[in-house]
């Protein structure tokens, strides 16, 4: 029953969304990699949570909350904050710009050598690092939850791979042949699903904590009578995400993963007006601030479980190593009922390729744009640049598939490591992106120079943080947290490339963005006041439990 609702819901989904799709004559540039600029706030709301929301929430978020408690609720609350900066500052710069790529605002920003350098950074941060991630976490959950090393008799690594070739064959089939309108469709649909399916889950926890003769709220008063540390909003210095951080390395990692990730913010360029890319956004920033519902409470809730219900801590193993990473699992094939399982495991995959496809179509989307068209054919016709983004989703997926069991099985601490790597180009790209928007001056050298050094001093922080045992390592361990070391270095970045336009680094004339006509940008009336609302939500909620 289990596989059967699993298969079922997998295909119901691929069928719909080439109904919804069939005729759209993704045979242009612009159509395959922008969905002709079409989009409309419902789908880009649904693309843009589906894209982000992958096993490394589901399961990774959902351990860190079973063991800090509520306080990990910052990636999903602080993301929404970003949203709304999103929405209401970088959208309208970049539809005014009507490019197609982050790297295409910096050669119009700074010339041709910053739209290369950051090109190949996204490409190959994509290729070797995000996807193998994603294809390797996501293979470890499928197996787990649908029970496939048993009920097929492989190995954990056979398992593994056989997952891994299921979800990259079928991820690229909608992001090799149908664009990006087809991914932001699927993960419509896919969002719906984990948007159901993950409010299941947190209800029927709850339910079993309360027991028959209690209400949802009487299981919120038993976790908190248990563990009074449980919800409270702002961590301690102990805690991974200590409050401190929110202003540092947390807020800068979100601000660069909603404002200047290709892989995220594509599905806003599709949008077909800028109101219609404003009302996407906000409603996406919405669900990321009520998020911790699906992503953080379950996990809490499992901690109550393993600490109160001996059957749940056996199933979990709570005595071993990794109990946190496999509490959510076990709550799906705990409180479920069967048949349920497989449409939430397809939910999951419906996630995990969501990513999958969405970071093939941006991979596609910059080999295409900003290599194959401007220096192997700028002549090409649509044909040729499409075709050419193809066969790249195709390398791109083809080496993702071979690094993911090399770079990650059998390794500690993968999610820890996936962050660290992300850090090395987050922090530097993010820095020359916000100056170039507030100085209209300092010139591409600037830039450039920026770049280096902060990808230097990002790999040296990264890598060093790992030779002592006992503390984070002499660079990270000076300033107390990696996050607060994502901070320095962001600070020291932004103030190095304003020193150098000071002493010469300059345009010769001030830059002065042009809008190229691409879509209708009046702006949606009631955006300030959404996103002003949003903002306060997102602090009451720690006001709220701060207490």
């Amino acid at each position: 029953m289990t596989i059967a609702t699993f298969l079922f819901f997998t295909a119901l989904v691929a069928v719909a969304t080439w109904w919804v799709t069939r005729g759209g004559g993704e045979s242009t540039d612009e159509s395959y990699f922008l969905a002709g600029r079409s989009l409309t706030g419902v789908f880009i709301a649904g693309s843009l949570l589906l894209t982000n929301l992958s096993t490394e929430q589901l399961i990774g978020l959902n351990a860190a909350a079973f063991t800090e408690g509520l306080s990990v609720m910052a990636w999903e609350v602080v993301a929404g904050i970003s949203l709304v900066a999103l929405a209401l500052v970088f959208l309208p710069r970049y539809l005014k710009s009507g490019i197609a790529t982050i790297p295409q605002f910096f050669e119009a920003r700074y010339g041709g050598g910053v739209r290369t350098l950051t090109t190949f950074l996204f490409v190959i941060a994509y290729m070797l690092i995000l996807l193998p991630f994603v294809l390797y976490l996501g293979a470890n959950g499928l197996s787990g939850m649908l029970e496939l090393e048993s009920r097929l008799n492989l190995t954990q690594l056979q398992t593994i791979w056989m997952v891994i070739i299921f979800i990259a064959a079928v991820g690229g089939a909608y992001a090799i042949w149908g664009g990006l309108k087809a991914v932001a469709v699927s993960d419509t649909f896919n969002g719906a699903g984990l948007l159901i399916g993950g409010l299941m889950i947190t209800y029927f926890t709850l339910a079993r904590i309360a027991g028959e003769d209690g209400s949802l709220l009487s299981a919120f008063s038993l976790i908190a009578d248990r563990d009074p540390d449980a919800f409270r909003s702002l961590g301690t210095a102990d805690e991974d995400v200590s409050w401190p951080t929110l202003f540092t390395g947390v807020l800068l990692l979100n601000f660069f993963y909603w404002s200047t990730n290709q892989q995220i913010i594509q599905r806003t360029f599709g949008a077909k007006n800028l109101a219609e890319g404003q009302k996407g956004v906000l409603l996406a920033a919405f669900f990321k601030i009520l998020a911790p519902l699906i992503l953080v409470l379950p996990g809490i809730a499992a901690a109550y479980l393993v600490a109160t219900n001996p059957e749940f801590a056996e199933r979990v193993d709570a005595t071993s190593d990794g109990a946190a990473n496999r509490a959510y699992g076990t709550l799906v094939v705990s409180v479920l009922p069967e048949s349920l399982v497989g449409f939430f495991a397809a939910v999951v995959v419906g996630s995990i390729l969501s990513t999958f496809n969405s970071v093939l179509n941006s991979s596609a989307t910059l080999f295409s744009l900003d290599i194959y068209k401007k220096f192997i054919r700028p002549q090409a016709s649509t044909h040729r640049v499409v075709l050419s983004g193809q066969l790249c989703s195709f390398v791109v997926a083809v080496f993702a598939v071979i690094a993911a069991p090399t770079f990650f099985h059998g390794r500690e601490g993968v999610f820890g490591f996936f962050q660290k790597l992300n850090g090395i180009y987050f922090i530097p790209i993010l820095a020359i992106m916000l100056v170039g928007l507030t100085n209209r001056t300092v010139d591409g050298m600037s830039a450039m120079i920026t770049l280096i050094v902060g990808l230097t001093a990002m790999s040296i922080g990264t890598f060093l943080s790992g030779q002592s045992e006992t503390e984070t390592g002499w660079v990270i361990g000076t300033f107390g947290s990696g996050y607060h070391f994502m901070g320095v270095v962001f600070l020291g970045l932004v103030v190095l490339q304003l020193v150098l336009g000071a002493v010469g680094f300059r345009r010769s004339t001030p830059y002065v963005q042009q809008d190229v006509g691409a879509v209708d940008l009046t702006p949606w009336k009631a955006a300030p006041y959404v996103g002003g609302g949003l903002i306060l939500l997102a602090v009451s909620l720690y006001v709220v439990f701060a207490i």
